[in-house]
């Protein structure tokens, strides 16, 4: 009877604490993804503006998207640079990319934190 008591606690544990790392997971991809758009919106290209305020965090399925809503065809030209019509090459701007390993390191480490409660 006393084992029978044990199991039911372990597992009523082990279902609590699942639960709340899903939670915590849930909340550090919103987090995350909501400060890296927040972060693309301060270092991105500001010619006319409207490129760098188009930067969204979207739930996308269970994960998080950061895309640019006003202008998604220029992430890539700006990230990278591109060759012009008359000749010659305009340099890229790297924005994208440090975002992304920022965004990175921050997630990782608020995932450890989570499940080390």
């Amino acid at each position: 009877m006393a084992n029978i008591d044990i199991a039911k606690e372990i597992t009523q544990a082990l279902k609590e604490y699942t639960t709340e790392v899903e939670e915590g997971l849930e909340k550090a991809k919103e987090d995350v993804a909501k400060d890296t758009a927040k972060t693309l919106q301060r270092t991105s290209p500001k010619k006319t503006g409207k490129y760098a305020k188009g930067w969204r965090a979207k739930k996308d399925g269970k994960g998080w998207t950061v895309h640019n809503a006003n202008k998604p065809g220029l992430t890539h030209l700006l990230e990278k640079g591109y060759a012009k019509v008359s000749g010659g090459r305009v340099s890229g701007k790297p924005h994208i990319y440090p975002a992304e390993q920022s965004a990175i390191k921050e997630f990782e480490s608020k995932v450890e934190k989570v499940i080390r409660g």
